[in-house]
């Protein structure tokens, strides 16, 4: 059933006729497509009008279009065009005739660790290209995995669910990710980094060495709960001939902690690639096994039995081994050097002190300053705030406000946000020293509460009614208190209504809930739809956005509706089974 079944395909968009369906998601639907003057074969995914009608969704969209096309990576499905027809938007890419990895580890079940090897290389080379461009993919899994008949891979579905990511995700708000593959930050709706797909990636190697996922569990929150503060099996346990350090690279790729994972996807390319390396090394037959006595007067012996040893490819390799021993128990001079530890605090401070004078004694260009103002700014609040906006974004907004507006006011709205909630004592850190002060400051702590929860209903409804008897009671006194609690809970609630990533995401957490209603409906799990229903119901009636109170009225309609839809999948079952008999 199509996830937007009050939406159709048009015949044609651009110059592209459309084809069969491919693929649906939450974010819009794929079909098979020609350009009508080559011929070729594209996939072309239509979005939702209804997100189409947001505000500020276009402006969005256009912007992270621009940086897919600066990402052309051999692993990464093409970008080939975008555009809009009649209200539609729509953008088209490479169409790849292959097999996603899921579909491969449900036939096969595992992978050998040399192909797995393999497949993460090419991996990271569309992972860095995707990170340069400044795209986290927030969605690595195995369905975003096509491969092609030789094993070449092929990463899909940037689409468009990180356009609309924020720096804060929540569970209750819809997390956008899978909960199998998803980091521990992104699970806990913290900033998602490159750090973050390189978790994913790690849990992506583990499912094709062992055949299961680090984590799983019955519902979405147990897998979450695990992903923050569970502990996975090592590969070992399932694969008998995984090389250890293959498994040391899964381990460190699924560390909870994002700093203790590799720093980016090229250097983790370099760690797989050793792994070959030290594989081929460890087993070539020229190797020489070398006495465990430590005595350098013992001499070796082939692996293999009855071969004498000759001069050449087989010594040389003898000696690179021995050299590489050696070289790991006594370690070189500069080795010894540099693993004493106050030798290393001396090279940090003068690298720092560089660094620091460096930066003094050189201007700071428009974009290195923006850059500096905007990474302050992803940190928790704090008074630095207000060094990014005096030092960095103040000055870019003055001296060419035509280039830097559109990109600096946003940050510069949230550090006023911050400045009237510091003002009200409605920071974090003055939240948890002091409780409300007065009935205005416990309303907005409760709007507060809800926000962080995800309940954006709740908390929109709050700030609408106590922005009404805020703005009342500022007619009848002076008290300046309360106006800037006025001011704080207008600016909360304009935040709230304008925000078109939380608008997508409420779109991607309902329309997908109901695709997976429709899908357990197919496979004849009628109870199990049924709750999906009743919580898109119970989460969403009071909901006044246009598209919740839609899916809403959908659900109820499904569940009056449930008796007749089991008749119907029942019958088709019959149909189909009668057809087989038949033939």
């Amino acid at each position: 059933m199509n996830t937007h079944e009050h939406e159709s395909a048009p015949d044609r968009l651009g110059e592209y006729l459309i084809g069969k369906k491919i693929g649906a998601g939450g974010m819009g639907s794929v079909y098979l497509a020609t350009n009508i003057h080559t011929d070729q074969l594209v996939a072309i995914k239509i979005l939702p009008s209804a997100l189409a009608r947001e505000p500020g969704f276009v402006e969005r969209f256009h912007r992270e279009i621009e940086a897919l096309k600066k990402m052309h990576n051999p692993y990464v499905i093409e970008f080939y065009d975008s555009g809009v027809e009649n209200e539609i938007y729509y953008y088209v890419m490479e169409y790849i005739d292959g097999e996603t990895l899921t579909n491969r580890l449900r036939r096969e079940k595992r992978i050998d660790w040399k192909t797995v090897v393999n497949i993460s290389i090419q991996i990271c080379s569309a992972l860095k290209a995707s990170h340069d461009a400044g795209i986290i993919h927030r969605d690595l899994k195995p369905s975003n995995l096509i491969l092609k008949d030789d094993d070449t891979v092929k990463l899909a579905d940037f689409g468009v669910a990180q356009l609309f990511a924020t720096e804060k995700l929540t569970v209750t708000g819809g997390i956008i990710g899978t909960a199998e593959y998803m980091s521990p930050e992104q699970a806990e709706g913290k900033r998602v980094t490159r750090q973050s797909d390189l978790y994913s990636l790690g849990a992506v190697m583990y499912v094709m060495l062992t055949g299961r996922p680090p984590f799983s569990g019955k519902t979405m929150l147990a897998i979450i709960q695990k992903q923050k503060y569970g502990q996975f099996d090592k590969p070992g346990r399932y694969v008998d001939d995984l090389p250890i350090w293959l498994e040391e690279i899964v381990c460190k790729l699924l560390e909870k902690e994002p700093q203790k994972r590799y720093s980016d996807a090229y250097v983790l390319s370099r760690r797989l690639q050793d792994v070959i390396n030290k594989y081929e090394m460890s087993t070539s037959e020229d190797t020489y096994a070398l006495s465990g006595t430590g005595d350098a007067s013992v001499t070796p012996t082939m692996v293999h039995s009855g071969a004498e040893p000759e001069a050449g490819a087989g010594t040389l390799m003898q000696g690179l081994m021995r050299a590489q021993l050696e070289s790991e128990s006594t370690g070189s001079k500069l080795s010894q050097l540099l693993d004493n530890t106050y030798v290393l605090l001396g090279i940090l401070v003068l690298l720092i002190a560089g660094g620091y004078f460096w930066f003094q004694e050189r201007e700071l260009t428009p974009q290195e300053m923006f850059t500096q103002g905007r990474q302050i700014l992803q940190q928790p609040e704090s008074p630095e705030w207000y060094t990014a906006r005096d030092k960095f974004l103040l000055p870019l907004l003055e001296s060419d406000p035509e280039q830097w507006e559109t990109e600096v006011q946003p940050l510069l709205e949230r550090i006023k946000v911050y400045e009237i909630r510091s003002r009200a004592g409605m920071t974090a850190k003055r939240r948890s020293r002091t409780g409300p002060q007065n009935e205005a400051q416990r309303f907005m702590l409760l709007a507060q509460h809800y926000l962080e929860t995800g309940n954006m209903a709740q908390a929109e409804i709050i700030l609408s009614a106590l922005v009404d008897i805020l703005n009342q009671n500022s007619d009848d006194s002076d008290n300046s208190r309360q106006d800037e609690m006025r001011d704080l809970a207008r600016q909360m609630l304009n935040e709230l209504q304008n925000n078109s990533s939380r608008t997508a995401e409420r779109f991607i957490m309902l329309t997908q809930s109901m695709a997976n209603a429709d899908n357990l409906v197919k496979e004849q799990k009628f109870e199990e739809a049924a709750r999906v229903w009743k919580a898109l119901i119970i989460l969403y009636e009071q909901d006044q956005a246009e598209v919740a109170q839609d899916m809403v009225r959908k659900a109820r309609q499904k569940l009056e509706t449930l008796p007749q839809l089991k008749q119907a999948a029942l019958s088709e079952t019959d149909s189909q089974k009668e057809n087989t008999n038949n033939e």
